[in-house]
């Protein structure tokens, strides 16, 4: 893809591998009826919005699980298990990749996330790569409980382009849900959807 200078990757399915039917069998396993409608890749309830923009807390989020499933006795452990079950992990060669490129681009990373899975990726960085966190792989990470702001709101994505100085003409957007594509596209960003089982090593457009 000519004249390309920025890019701003997602982080989950393409970076970061997710199973949302993983992810789903563990929220019916804990009682949630219809797990499909309460979480799933482009539709879900609306305590994850609030979660994602940080305007509730990790024990909120659990309060809620508890009052929805009418189970006061489900534990933080419990919760917190079936919630991070979707998380598959980073595929081998995908960090290498990403540091080969960052010389070579601006490269940022936007991410809808929350701070169960937030702390959960923390750990997992550390533990399997020996990584303090995604910011030596991209110029500036941007994570949506941090910033206030989640995909697909135009807001967050204004603020990466007006923070960094980006002209969206030059700037390149992978993600895999198509609904944040279109914004990117409303602003003028260049973008890639990515499909499953694909992942940041399959794009030739980008040698």
């Amino acid at each position: 893809m000519p004249n390309i200078k920025n890019i701003i990757f997602d982080y989950g399915n393409v970076i970061f591998s997710l199973d949302f039917i993983k992810g789903q069998q563990a929220w019916k396993d804990l009682g949630i009826a219809d797990p499909s409608q309460f979480y799933g890749h482009r539709v879900q309830d609306k305590v994850f919005d609030a979660f994602e923009r940080g305007e509730i807390e990790a024990n909120e989020f659990r309060d809620y699980i508890r009052k929805k499933l009418n189970n006061p006795n489900l534990t933080d452990q419990q919760i917190n298990k079936a919630w991070n079950s979707m998380l598959v992990g980073i595929p081998k060669g995908n960090n290498e990749l990403l540091a080969e490129l960052k010389p070579k681009y601006r490269t940022f990373l936007l991410s809808n996330i929350n701070p169960i899975h937030y702390d959960y990726i923390m750990d997992y960085l550390k533990t399997d790569f020996g990584f303090d966190g995604n910011d030596h792989l991209f110029e500036k990470t941007y994570y949506s409980h941090l910033t206030g702001k989640r995909k697909p709101e135009a807001e967050i994505f204004e603020q990466v382009l007006n923070e960094n100085n980006l002209n969206p003409a030059e700037t390149l957007f992978i993600d895999d849900s198509p609904q944040h594509l279109e914004t990117a596209k409303k602003l003028g960003i260049k973008t890639y959807l990515m499909t499953m089982p694909d992942n940041i090593q399959s794009l030739k457009f980008l040698e």
